[in-house]
């Protein structure tokens, strides 16, 4: 319950708030090309799109994949692009910023807590890895098959094509240029596409249009089953007639993300999301190790070996320890948004004898 509650309060919403305010930097970027793009014109632009694609997926679920197989295939051929030009300019001795020499030269000396910190910020990008297991119930033959097969595909594919992309925009950026654009592919652009620079915000924008429809797609089903289980209000479990879409799902995980652009700091909110998501997902692999302990025998329709969710929770130990000692108001924040679905808890799902009248307004 506490991952639901802290995915439906800040998680998701924070995550489609980044994705919605990066789409409109990479479409405004081209008009203001010597500056930022002003802040009401990006959070305009941001929430547009937000509600275009919730209009899309209240209509349609074929309409929804359709898009969502469309722009994932834009986004793969736009960094392949990426991919190939910066392989090129390493062909032509274009690689300064990748010797060792570079690559290790810090301007500040990192402490084991910055690198953990840093690890869970990067893992933003990485973040959903894990919401096909959210639509498993929309998927074909999710359980021999197609559930298995999408993750050994995805997986891999992603950590290439994302670590390949960054390689890349060193051999033309310094650590310095990248962190101080606002647009890194745009920039990447300018400098080494010369007259087609202009395809790279258009690639972007696409991308981040898909990304934010998929987010909506997966969120919404979050919220959906959330409710079925009696875990939120019995509203947020119903579906469209006609349509088989859960509308109430989705105009609430439009309605958070819009309140979150409008009044959060969206950039600071991603750490607090960081640090929440790997400790949620690290209790959910200490519960698999426990239930691989205490019930052997249970029927598992997929099962890994038990390394696999060993080693992840080493790794996630490291980052948890070392980010609570160096930042532990980042952490002490995102623990309390989690611990705010307690009392909510027990006065909404842990209290069944609640009076008519409270059931009737949940």
């Amino acid at each position: 319950f506490l991952l639901l509650w802290s995915a439906v309060l800040i998680m998701y919403p924070t995550s489609l708030a980044v994705i919605a305010l990066t789409f409109s930097n990479y479409v405004l970027q081209p008009v203001f090309p010597n500056c930022t793009p002003p802040y009401n014109a990006s959070r305009i632009l941001s929430m547009v799109c937000l509600l275009l694609l919730t209009w899309v997926n209240s209509s349609s679920v074929r309409w929804a994949t359709r898009i969502q197989d469309i722009f994932t295939a834009g986004k793969l051929l736009a960094l392949a692009l990426i991919i190939i030009v910066g392989f090129i300019q390493i062909f032509k001795g274009n690689y300064e910023e990748l010797t060792l020499s570079n690559a290790f030269n810090f301007w500040m000396t990192p402490s084991v807590g910055h690198l953990a910190l840093a690890f869970l910020q990067g893992s933003f990008a990485f973040s959903g890895w894990n919401f096909l297991n959210y639509v498993t119930e929309e998927l074909v033959d999710p359980r021999r098959q197609n559930l298995p097969r999408a993750i050994f595909i995805s997986i891999p594919l992603v950590t290439f094509v994302y670590t390949f992309t960054n390689i890349a925009y060193f051999t033309a950026m310094s650590p310095q240029e990248l962190l101080s654009s606002n647009a890194v592919a745009v920039t990447f652009g300018e400098k080494l596409l010369g007259y087609f620079s202009w395809v790279m915000p258009v690639s972007v924008a696409l991308s981040t249009f898909g990304g934010i429809n998929g987010y909506l797609f997966t969120s919404s089903r979050l919220c959906f089953s959330g409710a079925r289980e009696g875990h939120l209000p019995s509203l947020l479990a119903m579906i469209h007639v006609e349509h088989c879409t859960p509308i109430p799902a989705l105009l609430v995980c439009c309605l958070a993300t819009l309140i979150i652009m409008l009044v959060g700091d969206t950039y600071t909110l991603i750490n607090y999301v960081s640090f929440i998501n790997y400790l949620c997902y690290g209790v959910t692999i200490i519960g698999l190790i426990v239930l691989r302990w205490k019930k052997p025998k249970i029927f598992r329709p997929i099962k890994v070996n038990l390394l696999v969710p060993i080693t992840y929770l080493a790794f996630w130990a490291f980052l948890l320890i070392f980010s609570l000692y160096s930042e532990p108001v980042v952490c002490g924040v995102g623990l309390i948004i989690i611990l705010t679905g307690v009392p909510v808890f027990f006065l909404g799902v842990y209290w069944r004898n609640k009076p008519k009248c409270v059931n009737r307004g949940i």
